[in-house]
């Protein structure tokens, strides 16, 4: 063919195990329930910042270190991200991509996460502990959508790299990686249940 895919936005999506996430998840969902109790001041940012939501990014952001069950899930995740670093073609020689944020989210029926990106990283991510039916996935942005002056719009049933939206389903076990430059969100929460998930940066500075 004539034409040529370049400077491709990849985005990377995988069981996190083969198995055990039922139990490893409910673990996680325990910790996350006793550390949402306690954290009043999490509660209180989240009020002001996540209205209807809870999240620690404000209180408790690096939550692999503050809990062996959070540190387990640093290791489960370092073979993707590992892998994920190579599909970008990224020279870590010499140098090492870590964790530097990890923090929890709680989705209740209604709760938006507005569109936003993770400045000061490399690669983020999420861990999703609870779906429920019908919870939504997250959003990524096509990052050329503000230079797209005089473009037409797309065809409806056109090819999904070439969407300006793309949505990944949120399935319970599974990790999201993407880099932290990519914007994204997580449109309302439309079923009753919680949507529960970890969020996390890596940086190599």
């Amino acid at each position: 063919m004539a034409t040529r895919s370049l400077f491709p936005t990849l985005v990377y999506a995988a069981p996190l195990a083969p198995r055990g996430a039922k139990a490893f998840n409910a673990q996680l969902k325990r910790e996350i329930g006793v550390l949402r109790l306690d954290d009043a001041a999490g509660r209180r940012w989240s009020a002001h910042n996540y209205p209807g939501g809870y999240t620690s990014y404000g209180s408790a952001s690096r939550m692999h270190q503050a809990s062996p069950t959070f540190a387990a899930l640093e290791r489960k995740l370092a073979p993707h991200v590992r892998a994920f670093s190579r599909a970008l073609g990224l020279d870590l020689t010499g140098r090492k991509l870590a964790m530097t944020d990890c923090w929890v989210n709680v989705m209740p029926h209604r709760v938006v996460h507005g569109l936003h990106l993770h400045p000061l990283s490399t690669i983020s991510g999420t861990y999703y502990v609870q779906t429920p039916a019908g919870a939504p996935g997250i959003k990524f942005e096509d990052p050329r959508l503000d230079r797209m002056m005089a473009a037409p719009p797309r065809r409806s049933r056109g090819r999904h790299d070439q969407n300006p939206w793309v949505v990944l389903p949120a399935t319970a076990g599974r990790v999201v990686l993407f880099e932290s430059w990519l914007r994204h969100e997580v449109p309302p929460n439309l079923v009753r249940s919680e949507r529960i998930s970890v969020s996390f940066n890596y940086s190599w500075f």
